[in-house]
């Protein structure tokens, strides 16, 4: 038996890792990831050190936004009254819930009181979070989230199960945008027969401010799908055809990612653009700030 020199070791054991040997009916290091899936979770990534800049600052600048924003919409609503509306409780529970709000505000006006109390609004917002969080409940048994090297965090793993996958886009967002388009579209009708006075007998009244509201909500149903369709397709392709997923460009799977993860600082922006109430409360509370610090 040969002895073998032990400052020689480390270099003899490169050798061995890149030692040709069958990676799939392949020949490549031994430590090769199979062609494919480079940008797989679990498998070794490698990216230019701009991008990482890039994706980092997305990710600070939308939570610095995100979290600044949803504070001046609270303590907007604390300090104006005319935000304490059951509508003004929609934005903190789902887009279902607010279309669904709004739907029968405009369109079943005369059962409005009865269908949003307080009592049985703070009984909706608690049920739709309710049912929020048991949604997540099977993630843990399903094992679907896992560290992606694309993103740079843990997030919905689409290959895992084929299944699971179909069911969390059909429920999370097929269904939600089927049911807000039904309501927005009842909403649209409405308008219009209003405005060119179909019933002028019987026509319900729509008070402005009531129009502008909906407006309000209906671009951020319109930003809510427009940020969140390009990931939950691509998710949806790769559950039906697995073979996708290798034919899918990472740059594409990147930016659906962050699309959708920037859709959660537009709201409070939508809000302060469209709704006066809540751009001067937000004019009050900046200046408020820099005279405390001035």
């Amino acid at each position: 038996m040969r002895l073998v020199d032990p400052r020689t070791l480390p270099q003899l054991m490169s050798l061995e890792d890149h030692e040709p040997t069958m990676v799939e009916g392949t020949l490549g290091p031994r430590n090769a990831t199979p062609a494919g899936e480079e940008g797989a979770p679990g498998h070794q990534h490698h990216t230019f050190p701009w991008v990482v800049t890039l994706l980092a600052g997305v990710l600070i600048t939308t939570i610095v936004v995100d979290v600044i924003g949803n504070l001046l919409v609270i303590v907007s609503v604390f300090r104006n009254r005319k935000l304490r509306k059951a509508a003004s409780s929609a934005p903190s529970s789902t887009s279902r819930a607010i279309a669904i709000n709004r739907y029968c505000y405009i369109c079943h006006s005369l059962k409005y009181d009865k269908l949003f109390s307080n009592s049985n609004t703070m009984c909706y917002v608690v049920l739709v979070w309710a049912l929020t969080i048991l949604a997540i409940v099977p993630n843990w048994f399903v094992e679907s989230l896992q560290y992606d090297p694309r993103v740079y965090s843990c997030t919905f793993a689409q290959s895992v199960s084929s299944l699971y996958t179909i069911t969390v886009v059909v429920v999370h967002f097929i269904l939600p945008i089927g049911i807000v388009t039904y309501c927005y579209l009842r909403i649209w009708i409405l308008v219009i027969q209003v405005r060119r006075r179909v019933k002028p007998d019987s026509r319900p009244k729509i008070k402005p401010h009531d129009l502008r509201n909906f407006l309000t909500m209906f671009v951020v149903f319109v930003l809510f799908a427009v940020c969140w369709a390009p990931l939950n397709l691509i998710g949806l392709a790769v559950a039906l055809d697995s073979r996708l997923s290798r034919a899918i460009p990472e740059w594409l799977f990147t930016a659906s990612y962050f699309m959708a993860y920037f859709n959660s600082c537009l709201n409070a922006v939508v809000y302060g653009v469209l709704n006066h109430n809540f751009r001067k409360e937000y004019k009050r509370i900046v200046l408020i700030i820099f005279k405390f610090h001035c």
